[in-house]
């Protein structure tokens, strides 16, 4: 875990990001592939329209996927999903929950995989739980 005298930058929240994804459960290998972070301070117009936002804060990822054209016969060999997440929403939530910076973003990261793929609610705090049993366990205490 880090500790911040200031606020992460674009690259820490980068650096965050890709090591979550590589501890993401084997189970998710399936639907995530080849992905690729991208951390920007907020949405740009484009995704601000095209989810219908009126606040850039209403957000705090978006997963695109590189769509269907990009699957061969082999399953995810060309696909390059990308993972859009969004600093500034982000850490407003990590201010005002007072949360461990590296658990949000593990919750962000899986909602929005999640999401994406049409997990439940259950499916999502399943992988959540196989990620992190033991900042489970603390926040259980």
């Amino acid at each position: 875990m880090m500790g911040y005298t200031t606020p992460p930058s674009l690259e820490d929240m980068t650096t965050i990001a890709e090591e979550i994804v590589d501890e993401l459960p084997d189970a998710l290998e399936k639907y995530v592939g080849k992905l690729h972070i991208e951390v920007e301070d907020v949405p740009d117009d484009y995704i601000m329209d095209e989810l219908d936002l009126e606040d850039p804060y209403d957000v705090f990822g978006v997963y695109q996927t590189s769509g269907p054209k990009a699957l061969n016969r082999n399953g995810l060999a060309n696909r390059q999903d990308i993972l859009y997440l969004y600093r500034r929403p982000i850490l407003d939530a990590w201010c005002d929950t007072q949360e461990d910076l590296y658990i949000l973003m593990s919750r962000v990261i899986l909602q929005e995989i999640g999401y994406h793929f049409g997990m439940t609610e259950d499916e999502i705090d399943m992988y959540e739980d196989e990620m992190m049993p033991e900042f489970n366990m603390i926040m259980c205490e």
